[in-house]
Protein backbone atom coordinates (compact mmCIF):
# COMPACT_ATOMS: atom_id res chain seq x y z
CA UNK A 1 0.00 0.00 0.00
CA UNK A 2 1.14 3.42 -0.84
CA UNK A 3 1.69 5.84 2.00
CA UNK A 4 2.68 9.06 0.93
CA UNK A 5 5.57 10.59 -1.70
CA UNK A 6 7.67 13.75 -1.33
CA UNK A 7 9.46 15.49 -3.94
CA UNK A 8 12.11 12.59 -4.81
CA UNK A 9 10.87 9.64 -2.89
CA UNK A 10 7.77 7.21 -2.37
CA UNK A 11 7.04 5.58 1.14
CA UNK A 12 4.81 2.56 0.60
CA UNK A 13 4.07 -0.82 3.09
CA UNK A 14 7.11 -3.36 2.98
CA UNK A 15 5.06 -7.02 1.21
CA UNK A 16 7.45 -10.22 1.19
CA UNK A 17 9.07 -9.15 -2.66
CA UNK A 18 11.04 -6.67 -0.89
CA UNK A 19 13.01 -9.78 0.72
CA UNK A 20 15.75 -9.11 -1.79
CA UNK A 21 16.30 -5.84 -1.14
CA UNK A 22 15.85 -6.20 3.03
CA UNK A 23 18.61 -8.76 2.94
CA UNK A 24 21.02 -6.15 1.41
CA UNK A 25 19.83 -3.05 3.71
CA UNK A 26 20.27 -5.36 7.11
CA UNK A 27 23.63 -6.16 5.94
CA UNK A 28 25.14 -3.19 4.78
CA UNK A 29 27.91 -1.59 7.83
CA UNK A 30 25.87 1.15 8.37
CA UNK A 31 22.99 -0.84 9.67
CA UNK A 32 25.00 -3.43 11.64
CA UNK A 33 27.06 -0.43 12.97
CA UNK A 34 24.23 2.01 14.42
CA UNK A 35 21.48 -0.46 14.57
CA UNK A 36 22.95 -3.87 15.06
CA UNK A 37 22.36 -7.18 13.81
CA UNK A 38 19.28 -8.64 13.13
CA UNK A 39 20.42 -12.28 12.42
CA UNK A 40 19.09 -11.65 8.68
CA UNK A 41 21.53 -13.89 6.68
CA UNK A 42 19.28 -15.61 3.86
CA UNK A 43 16.41 -14.22 1.81
CA UNK A 44 14.29 -16.59 3.92
CA UNK A 45 15.66 -14.91 6.89
CA UNK A 46 14.83 -11.67 5.36
CA UNK A 47 11.02 -12.79 4.57
CA UNK A 48 10.37 -13.80 8.26
CA UNK A 49 11.99 -10.24 9.45
CA UNK A 50 9.24 -8.45 7.03
CA UNK A 51 6.39 -10.78 8.28
CA UNK A 52 7.29 -10.62 12.23
CA UNK A 53 8.58 -6.95 12.08
CA UNK A 54 6.90 -3.94 9.67
CA UNK A 55 4.26 -6.55 7.98
CA UNK A 56 3.09 -7.16 11.73
CA UNK A 57 2.99 -3.75 13.05
CA UNK A 58 0.81 -2.71 9.85
CA UNK A 59 -1.66 -4.90 11.25
CA UNK A 60 -1.36 -4.42 15.03
CA UNK A 61 -0.70 -0.94 15.00
CA UNK A 62 -1.76 0.39 11.70
CA UNK A 63 1.56 1.78 10.58
CA UNK A 64 5.52 0.61 10.29
CA UNK A 65 8.77 0.80 8.99
CA UNK A 66 8.04 0.78 5.19
CA UNK A 67 9.91 1.05 2.16
CA UNK A 68 11.50 4.22 0.86
CA UNK A 69 12.26 4.22 -2.89
CA UNK A 70 13.00 7.07 -5.61
CA UNK A 71 9.99 8.36 -7.09
CA UNK A 72 10.90 8.81 -10.60
CA UNK A 73 12.92 5.20 -10.91
CA UNK A 74 11.34 3.37 -8.13
CA UNK A 75 14.79 2.25 -6.94
CA UNK A 76 14.33 0.69 -3.47
CA UNK A 77 16.83 3.07 -1.24
CA UNK A 78 16.10 2.38 2.40
CA UNK A 79 13.63 2.56 4.97
CA UNK A 80 11.44 4.72 7.26
CA UNK A 81 8.37 4.52 9.72
CA UNK A 82 7.08 4.45 12.35
CA UNK A 83 7.40 2.09 15.60
CA UNK A 84 5.93 0.84 18.82
CA UNK A 85 8.78 -0.44 20.98
CA UNK A 86 8.63 -2.06 24.08
CA UNK A 87 10.45 0.27 26.76
CA UNK A 88 8.69 3.69 25.30
CA UNK A 89 6.04 5.03 25.75
CA UNK A 90 5.72 6.80 22.76
CA UNK A 91 5.62 5.76 19.22
CA UNK A 92 9.20 6.61 17.30
CA UNK A 93 10.57 7.01 13.95
CA UNK A 94 12.86 4.81 12.71
CA UNK A 95 14.95 5.35 9.47
CA UNK A 96 17.74 3.68 7.80
CA UNK A 97 19.09 4.45 3.95
CA UNK A 98 21.79 2.90 1.94
CA UNK A 99 25.05 4.58 2.06
CA UNK A 100 25.36 5.40 -1.69
CA UNK A 101 22.33 7.40 -1.38
CA UNK A 102 23.23 8.99 2.22
CA UNK A 103 24.24 12.70 2.16
CA UNK A 104 21.93 13.93 -0.42
CA UNK A 105 18.79 15.25 1.95
CA UNK A 106 17.16 12.07 1.12
CA UNK A 107 16.53 10.79 5.00
CA UNK A 108 15.77 14.08 6.08
CA UNK A 109 12.80 14.86 3.06
CA UNK A 110 11.17 11.27 4.08
CA UNK A 111 12.10 11.75 8.12
CA UNK A 112 10.18 15.01 7.90
CA UNK A 113 7.22 13.76 5.63
CA UNK A 114 6.91 10.64 7.81
CA UNK A 115 6.34 12.93 10.75
CA UNK A 116 3.65 15.08 9.18
CA UNK A 117 2.18 11.65 8.47
CA UNK A 118 1.97 10.41 11.79
CA UNK A 119 0.95 13.53 12.82
CA UNK A 120 -1.96 14.45 10.58
CA UNK A 121 -3.03 11.18 9.22
CA UNK A 122 -2.87 9.13 12.07
CA UNK A 123 -3.56 11.48 14.58
CA UNK A 124 -0.31 10.77 16.54
CA UNK A 125 0.53 13.06 19.41
CA UNK A 126 3.88 12.93 20.28
CA UNK A 127 6.30 11.47 17.71
CA UNK A 128 10.03 10.83 19.67
CA UNK A 129 13.59 8.71 18.42
CA UNK A 130 16.06 6.75 19.85
CA UNK A 131 19.88 6.45 18.54
CA UNK A 132 23.27 5.57 19.74
CA UNK A 133 25.66 8.22 21.09
CA UNK A 134 28.06 7.70 18.65
CA UNK A 135 25.49 7.80 15.09
CA UNK A 136 26.52 11.89 14.55
CA UNK A 137 24.75 11.76 11.48
CA UNK A 138 21.32 10.53 13.16
CA UNK A 139 21.34 12.73 15.93
CA UNK A 140 22.12 15.64 13.58
CA UNK A 141 18.83 14.68 11.25
CA UNK A 142 16.94 14.27 14.05
CA UNK A 143 17.52 17.78 15.62
CA UNK A 144 16.59 18.83 11.88
CA UNK A 145 13.06 17.14 12.07
CA UNK A 146 12.11 19.49 15.31
CA UNK A 147 13.02 16.43 17.31
CA UNK A 148 15.91 17.35 20.60
CA UNK A 149 18.01 15.33 23.16
CA UNK A 150 15.62 14.60 26.53
CA UNK A 151 17.86 11.84 28.10
CA UNK A 152 19.62 8.62 27.89
CA UNK A 153 16.78 5.30 27.95
CA UNK A 154 16.94 1.38 27.53
CA UNK A 155 14.82 -0.85 25.84
CA UNK A 156 13.79 -3.87 27.26
CA UNK A 157 14.92 -5.70 24.66
CA UNK A 158 18.49 -4.37 25.42
CA UNK A 159 21.21 -3.39 27.70
CA UNK A 160 22.62 -0.63 25.26
CA UNK A 161 21.56 3.03 26.74
CA UNK A 162 20.36 4.87 23.80
CA UNK A 163 19.38 8.73 23.33
CA UNK A 164 15.86 9.78 23.69
CA UNK A 165 14.35 12.13 21.30
CA UNK A 166 11.69 14.36 21.84
CA UNK A 167 9.66 17.57 20.21
CA UNK A 168 9.62 20.72 22.54
CA UNK A 169 13.17 19.99 24.53
CA UNK A 170 16.07 22.36 23.89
Amino acid sequence: MHILETERLSLREFNTNDADFILILLNNPTWLLYIGDRNVKTVDDARHYLINGPIKSYHTNGFGLSLVSLKDSSIPIGMCGLIRRNGLEDVDIGFALLPQYAGKGYAYEIAAATIEHGKKKLGIEKIVAITSEDNTHSIKLLNKVGLHFERMVSLASDNEELMLFTEGVK
